[in-house]
């Protein structure tokens, strides 16, 4: 199931970026095609659905072409040594944990959207609008249901981690080569502080817990939960597994064959802005403003498994009866991100790894 969500998601992105550069091949005027190109800078896992884009062109005149570029770290890498000559018109996919990156590196002119009056104010972190809050996702450990009952029970915190009840069930991904990773590991410095993540982290180890490079290792391979092929039932992956579960099952399920633990979930929240040196200004306005319209915010839920930013979106029934949406998750300032980011990872590499 995790291996057709994961397929799923990036034949969405080639199938967009492949029909979007063939209707760009026209030129102005040609039968179907736009007047403008805006090419879209995102990370691999961008999928929408083609009738939503082909509204889009119609409407104004403007094709978005989609141009795939590794995952977000690859992307933001990309533009930062492309900076002022980008490879695109408007980015999409830079989260809270490279944000201050691309802030720092200038990548974007400001550019205030009509549409984020439907945005919350919490989800804008960039007082100068250089870059628009498009989708926000929590990562968090996810449980296998049929490992545990009420005699044995899921864990409720991440404190719970370390006991020896959860010996050798746990699976995380290298937070030097994997986003969740990255933002679990920022996750338990915001909880247990400066002072107290390391002896955490040692907790884990010396309770058995298991490393992946990836997600997908961790998920596919480690995991027992849904179709998994592992045997540790506790893994880090998002709020909005258990849905994709569900969504993508071969056979009907009533139930979601797995859950979340709530506490300790980190918010990631993924933004869109106009790269400096875009050939057409008011066009990639014109698309940041299509980001957050309602058909393309209510198209995202169950192309790329995320919620929208904008408020009042109807979500589908799977997103309503199967994510978690934890009333807390955690946060941390971009900046302070920016400013331990490499500190925190090279000594966990020396805990973990060393």
């Amino acid at each position: 199931m995790k291996l057709i969500l994961l397929l799923v998601l990036l034949t969405g992105s080639l199938t967009a970026c492949g029909d979007n550069e063939n209707a760009s091949e026209g030129t102005a005027g040609d039968e179907g095609g736009g007047e403008t190109t805006v090419t879209l800078v995102t990370h691999d896992s961008f999928a929408a659905t083609e009738s939503v884009l082909e509204a889009f062109t119609e409407e104004t005149g403007v094709t978005i072409e989609i141009l795939p570029s590794g995952d977000a770290g690859e992307m933001v890498n990309k533009s930062v040594l492309t900076a002022g000559e980008p490879l695109g018109d408007v980015l999409f996919g830079v989260d809270n944990t490279f944000l201050s990156r691309a802030l720092e590196a200038d990548l974007f002119v400001p550019y205030e959207s009509p549409a984020l009056a439907a945005v919350p104010d919490e989800l804008e972190l960039d007082a100068e609008h250089r870059v628009t809050p498009v989708d926000h996702g929590e990562v968090c450990v996810n449980f296998d249901k049929a490992a545990f009952d009420s005699t044995n029970p899921p864990p409720s915190e991440l404190a719970d981690l370390t006991e020896a009840a959860y010996r050798d069930q746990f699976v995380v991904q290298n937070p030097a080569t994997s986003s969740p990773g990255l933002a679990f590991l920022l996750a338990t410095i915001e909880k247990f502080g400066e002072d107290g993540w390391e002896d955490y982290w040692r907790g884990l180890k010396d309770n058995g817990v298991q490393i992946t490079s990836g997600w997908e290792e961790a998920y596919n391979d480690a995991f027992s939960g849904g179709a998994g092929e592992g045997n540790r039932p506790l893994v880090v992956s998002y709020a909005s597994s258990p849905p994709a579960e569900v969504h993508f099952s071969e056979t009907p399920e009533a139930e979601a064959t797995t859950g979340v633990v709530e506490d300790g979930c980190f918010r990631q929240i993924e933004f869109a802005g106009i790269l400096r040196g875009s050939e057409d200004v008011e066009a990639s306005q014109q698309v940041v403003d299509f980001l957050l319209s309602e058909e393309f915010q209510a198209d995202m839920p169950l192309n790329m498994f995320v919620f929208p930013a904008r408020e009042g979106v109807e979500l589908p029934d799977v997103f309503e009866r199967f994510a978690a949406q934890p009333a807390d998750p955690v946060q941390m300032d971009p900046e302070r991100i920016t400013e331990g980011r490499d500190r925190w990872v090279a000594r966990w590499t020396e805990l973990m790894l060393g």
